[in-house]
């Protein structure tokens, strides 16, 4: 496939996935169209991740085959994947991402997703990566290097420092927000925080994701914090719905860094 054919299979791609999350937005679906997924996912053929923690290598490495709604493994042995796009296009909708803010990706992965945020907030903004696992955020900063305004910081996204942000995208399950997320996030922020029980969110029975997790966005009104919840559902890619009381709360917050960027 020649370079033109494969920009129109991109701009494809990101029409197609966020209209399944009903999300029109041009700004948003230029920013996926225009980043190269193949730039982030090394060399192929991809592991695809199917049902039932399975993963099926693409058939050869031509990058058409990344231009799906699908997630694609990074470290596939530990179930480290760069996460599905639809999710993370209805998120990034959420998180309204404007030119010149800083951005805070916890949980950065291979970069993909830190490139998206990237291109949003354009030259005049600038994206803090942290990823946890050293070889990935490693990974991440090769992958980054054609992105300026983009800073790769290997860490725990739980605790490590960083400047107060306008948005702070977690991509990793926490069982309750740390306290960093909440204190750097300036006046009108906005906080994406998968808050999950200690179960997590991977599982062989997909069918009760809903049980053990949901996303929320947060947003900071000076000193108080409002927020909504979204879950994801087998029918649909992502679905809003009310905001749920759990009976149980864990006291342990799960380690934040590496699960799909």
């Amino acid at each position: 496939m020649t370079p033109d054919e494969l920009k129109i299979v991109r701009r494809a791609y990101a029409k197609q996935i966020t209209a399944a999350v009903r999300v029109v937005d041009e700004r948003l679906e230029a920013a996926f169209a225009e980043v190269p997924r193949e730039d982030f996912l090394g060399p192929g053929p991809w592991p695809i991740f199917r049902m039932r923690k399975a993963y099926v290598p693409t058939p050869t490495a031509d990058p058409v085959y990344l231009y799906t709604d699908d997630v694609v493994g990074i470290v596939p042995e530990r179930h480290i994947n760069n996460g599905q796009p639809s999710l993370h296009a209805f998120l990034l909708s959420q998180a309204a991402l404007r030119a010149g803010e800083h951005i805070v990706h916890v949980g950065a992965g291979a970069g993909y997703y830190s490139a998206i945020m990237a291109n949003l907030v354009a030259a005049s903004g600038r994206v803090t990566a942290i990823e946890f696992e050293q070889e990935l955020a490693a990974r991440a900063k090769a992958n980054l290097g054609a992105y300026p305004i983009v800073s790769v910081v290997q860490g725990d996204g739980s605790s490590v420092a960083f400047d107060s942000a306008d948005v702070i995208y977690v991509n990793a399950g926490a069982t309750r927000p740390a306290n960093i997320w909440l204190d750097r996030l300036n006046n009108g922020g906005r906080l994406i925080l998968p808050l999950t029980t200690d179960l997590g969110f991977t599982s062989s029975n997909w069918s009760n994701m809903h049980l053990r997790g949901a996303v929320f966005l947060v947003t900071r009104r000076l000193r108080n914090f409002t927020r909504n919840g979204f879950r994801r559902s087998p029918s649909s890619p992502v679905k809003e719905c009310a905001t749920r009381n759990r009976k149980k709360r864990s006291r342990r917050r799960s380690r934040a860094g590496s699960t799909s960027g």
